[in-house]
């Protein structure tokens, strides 16, 4: 178990938040759940003060903490994701409920918590050894809003694919 766990602050949702995240990524579960013990600033006697889960295996806690804090960007919760279909079932998922897309892959749930949906595909395109490939993929994830592996495999496959085409048309035998 990490050391380190991170810590959502919630405005009343914390239970309802963290039943959300638990049921879209499997190795999930709430962990406990802990009341306020007093009347205060995060709620009345009774109600949840802290809710401790595993989502995908790393825990969080999830605080009530009495007022509402908008999340940035400068902190946020990325997801690897397998393939196109799992980018696409999160994505979707994150955003029911009234969340919001944003550009590169990036979305603010409900909630307001900023995500990364990547797939684990990205840094092939954007790291990879063709230099004008990843330079192709990283101006196509520029454009995308949900991330795309079929269209940044594309853009960085282009000149490939342009120069196998012109040697296949070269060529007296392949009319």
């Amino acid at each position: 178990m990490s050391k380190i766990s991170p810590c959502l602050w919630f405005d009343g949702e914390a239970e309802e938040a963290a039943k959300f995240y638990v049921s879209l990524l499997p190795d999930s579960r709430i962990e406990t759940i802990q009341k306020n013990t007093v009347d205060g600033p995060a709620g009345k006697a009774g109600s949840v003060l802290v809710v401790e889960f595993t989502l995908a295996g790393q825990r969080f806690m999830a605080l009530n903490g009495g007022m509402r804090f908008e999340y940035t960007h400068a902190i946020s919760l990325k997801i690897d994701c397998a393939d196109q279909a799992e980018v696409d079932r999160l994505w979707d998922g994150l955003l029911s409920g009234g969340g919001q897309a944003e550009r590169c892959g990036w979305l603010k749930d409900r909630y307001g918590v900023s995500w990364q949906i990547v797939p684990t595909a990205l840094p092939k395109y954007l790291g990879g050894p063709d230099r004008d490939g990843a330079k192709r993929a990283m101006q196509a994830m520029m454009q995308m809003i949900k991330l795309d592996i079929a269209g940044l495999k594309k853009a960085y496959e282009w000149q490939l694919i342009i120069a196998c085409s012109s040697t296949l048309a070269a060529r007296p035998d392949r009319g």
